[in-house]
């Protein structure tokens, strides 16, 4: 359903976040959609090189490859908000900006998500035992460096202006126009969907290392898996219904609190037994900042129920 549109006897809305929130109709948000999924795609950025720096210092030894997104994360994240002050005066150099960014942060997924594999088999073994189950348990996490690559695809898809909202038609360079098979907001759903999936395995093959002895394991599991479900059933809905966004919202309401739940069973897995703080054990230990990754899919889930107009659109009423 296109912004504006409505069911008999309901109001007009101009997101789905006023669908669920009544509300929400009278409540000013600064930024649109895309400018705040372009400024968590920077942050995101950011975080990500911190995280992976933590990551690879449990070698004690980080080698030149290692490097890369340590590197990349906190540079790219930096441009991307240069570009978003250079977007104030300047729309065309702060999108081909970001594109750069984004284009070469799909590629450091990619190629990180290749390293990680290459640790994950044995190349000489004999045939039906190069690759198995405890060896993508045990190895680097396949998917985490895919991260940056989803990351990317967001702030594509943010970066390029849909117009008319909702119609699925990308502004691109010049008079050129792109036509999507559906709208900017349910591509939005099928990412976070993807999203949480790559999430919810990433969390199934870090916690098998422990046998799912601890009942608290369970939770992300099914957690994760429920809002994947959910996130890309809404995608494929043309005409969602209110019930439709308020369960939606629930499930990234349910991530975040599991990812709070985590954090906190991280934390006190790291401590001793007198509950005091000591690095190594941090850096070796259950990793902390993992569990969020459950928060920043939410996070982006929730802000892709804002109204997907322009600021200078939103003006006109």
């Amino acid at each position: 359903m296109a912004v504006g549109e409505t069911y008999p006897g309901q109001r007009a809305y101009r997101s789905y976040l006023e669908l669920a929130f009544p509300v929400m109709r009278h409540v000013h948000i600064p930024v649109s959609r895309d400018q705040a999924m372009l400024l968590m795609a920077a942050i995101n950025e950011i975080f990500l090189g911190v995280d992976i720096y933590l990551a690879h210092s449990i070698s004690g030894t980080i080698v030149p490859n290692e490097w890369i997104p340590i590197i990349f994360g906190p540079v790219a994240g930096i441009l991307l908000l240069v570009a978003g002050l250079v977007a104030l005066r300047n729309r065309p150099l702060a999108v081909a900006l970001a594109m750069i960014v984004f284009i070469a942060s799909i590629a450091v997924g990619f190629l990180g998500a290749y390293f990680h594999i290459v640790r994950a088999i044995l190349p000489y073994a004999p045939p039906g035992q190069r690759v198995n189950i405890d060896l993508l348990v045990w190895a680097p996490p396949i998917l985490g460096p895919l991260t940056f690559s989803l990351v990317g695809v967001l702030g594509i898809s943010a970066a390029w202006v849909e117009d008319p909202p909702d119609s699925g038609i990308l502004q691109l360079w010049g008079n050129r126009r792109l036509h999507l098979p559906y709208s900017k907001t349910r591509a939005y759903f099928f990412l976070v969907g993807m999203g949480a999936l790559a999430t919810v395995i990433s969390s199934v093959l870090d916690h098998a290392r422990t046998g799912f002895e601890n009942p608290w394991l369970w939770l992300p599991t099914a957690v994760g898996i429920f809002a994947t479900v959910v996130a890309v059933s809404l995608g494929a809905l043309e005409r969602p219904h209110r019930g439709d966004i308020l369960v939606y919202t629930g499930a990234m309401l349910l991530m975040v609190v599991v990812a709070l739940i985590g954090t906190w069973l991280h934390i006190s897995f790291n401590l001793t037994s007198e509950g005091v703080i000591v690095g190594e054990r941090f850096l070796r230990g259950a990793p902390f900042m993992a569990p969020l990754l459950f928060a920043d899919i939410a996070g982006l889930g929730l802000v892709a129920l804002l109204d997907p107009r322009e600021s200078r659109e939103r003006a006109v009423r």
